[in-house]
């Protein structure tokens, strides 16, 4: 069997780690006679810079992309548009018989559409998430493909629901768990011999909050994002707060006359690894951010999170009391928020993402 897996943003190269190891440990299982997996994999280059990716394959021991695309930054139209015709090319050379997409970006549609018309089946790893926010490209990007999509793999009982309610076979919905738990239990165990992140910046664990902010609906809205920022600000007078900060994010603050301010008022560091995430995440007293993934990593390690965003497609963690939503417009109550939760915690006693064999229950399913 041949498949083609489509990544270009950090999310996804984890996500496809974690899978990719899976289905390395399916073709070493095999007795003879017993067809293999190979496996082909296409990254983008939606997420270009240095930090942003060439080190995630590193670290993160994935095989270097089989092509490499080479898309970078564009408007959404143009940088899908050049994905799709990219991603034909290896598709019409290569002749899978699936195609392997992850969550809600660019690359995830215009990996899904390219296959759809040259009618290869697709999987969708993360389906069934919605934030029921049109205005957010993620939302778009990830109705599409599940509706392209053959093989859905959901994460959690809500993704199922969702994906029913808009008349999705349940024959095609396969409920696995998520595979970034399963990431967070390999690489968790990794971090504390792999990163120094806290001794560079002079952090000491629970004394710091981390925040990521990314999101365009918060960085290409003025109002929005000096709200956060001004928010975030206030906060750190009271403890230092963390920013590893994104492209995009620096350049609306530029944009927006912030940035001086902000890396006065912040600790501000370059983009980091995922095992640098990792151990800021797990040693954070909280985590304020606007990133789906994030808020779910967040939980893994059991630290209170702010989402900064009117909606989540994570809706358990806010019911389970793991995530508190904060509409950024008010940099006062961002603040009052932030602090207020400085000592919160949210169920102990849930578990919402699996047993951490999700790569394996989607393996043996391809």
């Amino acid at each position: 069997m041949k498949i083609v897996t489509i990544i270009g943003a950090r999310p996804q190269f984890i996500k496809a780690a974690t899978v990719s190891r899976a289905i390395a440990e399916y073709n070493n299982s095999l007795t003879k006679g017993q067809e293999p997996i190979e496996e082909f994999l296409v990254h983008t280059g939606q997420h270009y810079d240095e930090n942003m990716s060439d080190v995630f394959f590193e670290e993160l021991d994935i095989p270097q992309p089989d092509y490499h695309l080479g898309i970078g930054s564009a408007s959404h139209g143009a940088q899908t548009g050049r994905m799709l015709e990219g991603i034909e090319k290896v598709l019409l050379k290569k002749e899978p018989d699936r195609v392997l997409v992850y969550g809600d970006t660019n690359s995830t549609l215009a990996g899904a559409l390219a296959a759809a018309k040259l009618h290869i089946p697709v999987a969708h790893v993360e389906a069934g998430l919605r934030s029921f926010n049109r205005q957010m490209p993620e939302e778009i990007n990830r109705v599409l493909t599940d509706h392209i999509a053959d093989m859905l793999f959901t994460p959690t009982q809500t993704a199922v629901k969702n994906l029913k309610n808009e008349g999705i076979s349940e024959e095609k919905i396969f409920l696995v768990g998520d595979v970034m738990y399963d990431a967070a239990l390999y690489y968790g165990k990794r971090v504390t011999e792999k990163s120094n992140i806290l001794e560079q910046n002079h952090l000491q664990p629970r004394q710091y909050i981390l925040t990521t902010i990314h999101r365009a609906e918060n960085t290409d809205d003025p109002v929005r994002l000096r709200a956060i920022f001004e928010g975030l600000s206030q906060v750190a007078e009271e403890i230092p707060v963390v920013l590893p900060m994104h492209p995009r994010t620096r350049v609306a603050l530029i944009r927006e006359g912030l940035y001086e301010t902000v890396i006065r008022s912040l600790i501000v560091i370059p983009p980091v690894g995922y095992l640098d995430m990792v151990m800021l995440e797990k040693n954070a007293r909280l985590i304020a951010t606007d990133s789906g993934g994030v808020q779910k990593e967040a939980y893994f390690y059991r630290v209170p999170c702010i989402t900064l965003r009117g909606e989540t497609e994570w809706v358990e963690l806010v019911e389970a009391g793991w995530n508190v939503l904060v509409e950024p417009f008010d940099p006062e109550q961002i603040a009052y928020t932030v602090i207020d939760c400085l000592n919160h915690t949210g169920d102990l006693n849930v578990h919402l993402y699996g047993q951490g064999d999700a790569a394996i229950m989607i393996t043996r399913k391809l």
